[in-house]
Parts: C-alpha cells; structure tokens; sequence
C-alpha cells in the first residue's frame, strides 16, 4: 500500500570508491542509535534528490554528486514520535566532500563502512537489500 503523497521522504546513500572498494557512510538516528542513512521530509521548493542531499549534508556532514533516480524505496517511520510510516526514496550520494563540521554532528555519529559490515550494522532488511542492489550497481559484484 503507498503511503500518501505528503508522507513521502527521501533519503541519501553516500558512498565512496576507496582503492576499488565501495564503502558507504552509515549514520546514527537520534531516536534509537541505530545506523540508517540521511533521510527527510521532500522540502516544498525542492526535488527529492535535492532534499536526499541537503540530509546528508544535514545529518552527515557530506555533499557530493546526488542521483536523480532513487536505488530504489523502504518503508520506515517518521515524526517526532516515529509513529507514522511513510515511503522512502533512497538517491545514491557519491561524496566528494566530507566535512569537519555539521549541523547534526553533535547528535549522530557517522561511520564508513563496505558492504559486509553495512550488511551487519543495518537493523532494517530493506536498507542491506538496498545497499547490496546499489553495490552490485556499481561492482557488478556481491563480495566487498
């Protein structure tokens, strides 16, 4: 069942090639600590991979090269209370800029990781599908 309109958001999966490696920058979520990846509420005057990448600027502290086309979507909780479910479109991030300060940085933690460890610190099974899906993408290839 699709969520509504309004209770879309859209979510960044940065990543980074290092030495033929893909490794992807998970952070924490205020709530639980859990690791997940940047992800928002779609900002009226802006596209979703537009709002994808001001969340991880936001939440992460990177900026780089942000896809027009989502990897692909989960379903995830959202409001103060995270008691409402809404659909997440994730937009591969590629970083090019990892900065030394951010807005959230006293409230995340943020990690690189390649695929196997993502595999192991996501608590979501949509998410590792989606990591798995992106890093087949990009390596044409399932071992990190």
């Amino acid at each position: 069942m699709e969520t509504p309109s309004g209770l879309r958001q859209a979510g960044a999966m940065p990543y980074a090639i290092v030495d033929g490696r893909v490794a992807f920058l998970l952070i924490t979520s205020r709530r639980t600590g859990r690791w997940i990846f940047p992800k928002g509420a779609i900002e009226p005057s802006m596209t979703p991979w537009e709002s994808a990448a001001l969340e991880a600027l936001e939440e992460a502290g990177v900026s780089g090269e942000i896809a027009t086309q989502p990897i692909g979507a989960y379903r995830g909780s959202a409001g103060t209370d995270e008691s409402v479910l809404v659909d997440i479109d994730i937009y591969p991030l590629r970083v090019e800029v990892q900065h030394e300060k951010w807005r959230e940085m006293d409230q995340r933690l943020r990690h690189w990781a390649v695929l196997s460890e993502a595999q192991r610190l996501l608590h979501d099974a949509a998410l590792v599908r989606l990591v798995v899906g992106l890093h087949v993408q990009l390596t044409g290839s399932l071992s990190a």
